[in-house]
């Protein structure tokens, strides 16, 4: 599902609530309505829709109550700053995925893994501590790129400063054409050009052989 339309669908309260009972143990229709305080029927719709976006699933048990529960975990972002607003949805990585192998990230990991009760319970805690580590660099990260893009926006002075900055960025990955910064900054090509225009008077960029650059 996209992430526009998992904002949509979690926008509203009730299904908020669904999810947050489900995340502490499966449920069948009557807990969750007792618990909202709403109508069985609309805990179904609330279901289905849930159910359509992937987010919950259903078993039945002996006594042929439907039980519902949160089929897997993911994590919806949304980012806003006076030059960029965007969402973004992330889902668990495989089991197979290789960490290590990842650059410029470097995490302790044991290749053995923990195996009883107890080394379990240390892994997760130390898991807790290092999904709070990552979520306090990302907010820095974050925080960074407003403060580098507004000091870009006051060294123009000039024009629109969110153009500047989304084509620059473009720019910053090394040599490109006016149609590759158009389709990747979601700009017009004739003000691509008039951006460049701009940034090549004040050296800031130059033409090669490949495209343009930045001038550093």
């Amino acid at each position: 599902m996209e992430s526009a339309e998992l904002l949509d669908l979690l926008g509203n309260a009730n299904r908020r609530r669904i999810l947050r009972l489900l995340a502490r143990k499966p449920c069948f229709v009557t807990e969750i309505s007792d618990y909202l305080g709403v109508s069985p029927k609309a805990v179904i719709d609330h279901l289905r829709q849930l159910e359509e976006a992937g987010l919950v699933e259903s078993r039945t048990d002996d006594r042929r109550r439907k039980y519902f529960y949160i089929s897997r975990g993911f994590r919806l972002e949304v980012s806003a700053s006076p030059y960029d607003f965007g969402t973004k949805t992330a889902y668990p990585a495989s089991s197979g995925l290789d960490i290590t192998a990842t650059k410029h990230l470097s995490i302790d990991v044991d290749p053995d893994g923990a195996s009883d009760l107890p080394e379990l319970a240390v892994e997760l805690r130390r898991l807790r501590c290092l999904q709070n580590e990552l979520s306090l660099a990302q907010r820095w990260v974050q925080g960074r790129m407003t403060d580098v893009m507004e000091q870009i926006g006051d060294e123009i002075e000039e024009g629109e400063r969110r153009l500047y900055v989304e084509i620059m960025g473009v720019l910053a990955d090394g040599p490109t054409d006016v149609e590759t910064v158009s389709r990747e900054a979601e700009v017009p090509p004739s003000v691509v050009e008039d951006v460049i225009e701009t940034l090549q008077s004040r050296d800031v960029v130059e033409q090669t052989d490949d495209g343009w650059k930045l001038a550093v």
